[in-house]
């Protein structure tokens, strides 16, 4: 609560600092333009651009889409074939301490947003056995970078993100 409190203060304390009008520049002040040219609110939040696709990521692509499929079906046995081992062991572990019931990976991961109207993968990069690229979901419609790894001959799925920490 505290947290939410002092962002909101300082967020009202920057408006009211957030410049007024220089238009009223004294004629014998060297600097005639004014100091804050951008009229928008300077709190405004930009959406990044996205990167460009310099791939379609043929290799993770399909295992991805299996990841898709797997949790439109709730077919838990797919996501357990679609995971990484050590990725399941971390899930397991999560729902027996949250007591999520059923203890599913199905049900633990219910709040993901994942359907098959939007479930792309691009921007593939891979590096030996791990490799890392840009999924997109319902959930993350501007993509987030998710790790991939190689178990035995097989690209697995991983809960882990260059980006983002868990």
């Amino acid at each position: 609560m505290r947290k939410y409190l002092f962002t909101l203060c300082l967020a009202l304390f920057l408006a009211a600092c957030g410049g007024g009008s220089n238009d009223n520049v004294p004629a014998n002040n060297v600097n005639t333009k004014p100091v804050n040219s951008n009229k928008e609110n300077p709190l405004a939040i930009t959406t990044p651009t996205p990167a460009a696709t310099t791939n379609n990521a043929p290799t993770l692509t399909p295992v991805y889409k299996a990841y898709c499929d797997a949790m439109v079906k709730g077919d838990e046995a797919a996501l357990r074939r679609v995971f990484s081992s050590d990725t399941i062991r971390g899930i397991d572990a999560k729902i027996k301490q949250e007591a999520i019931k059923p203890p599913t990976i199905v049900k633990y991961l219910e709040d993901e947003q994942v359907t098959n109207d939007l479930c792309e993968v691009r921007n593939e990069q891979i590096n030996g056995n791990e490799a890392v690229a840009e999924v997109r979901t319902k959930g993350t419609p501007n993509g987030v970078l998710i790790m991939f790894v190689k178990e035995g001959a097989d690209w697995k799925l991983t809960n882990r993100s260059p980006t983002l920490k868990k």
